[in-house]
């Protein structure tokens, strides 16, 4: 409260122009056959978890409602 508070930095960006042509690296991931995965890959549940944890739920909701 009593220090002075840092005032935020100035952004000085000199834009460049990428040519990816011209880029070793990404003619070399080109070359190898490099390519980029998703980010989100959906991931499959077994259909057999699926069904133990209903199986699971509905024993526990037949055990609670006095049934079994």
């Amino acid at each position: 409260m009593l220090m002075k508070k840092p005032s935020h930095r100035v952004f000085d960006y000199t834009p460049r122009h990428y040519k990816p042509e011209e880029d070793k690296s990404e003619r070399r991931k080109r070359r190898l056959g490099f390519s980029r995965q998703t980010k989100f890959k959906s991931r499959q549940k077994s259909p057999i978890v699926i069904l133990v944890i209903i199986a699971i739920i509905i024993y526990l909701v037949l055990k609670l409602s006095g049934s079994v």
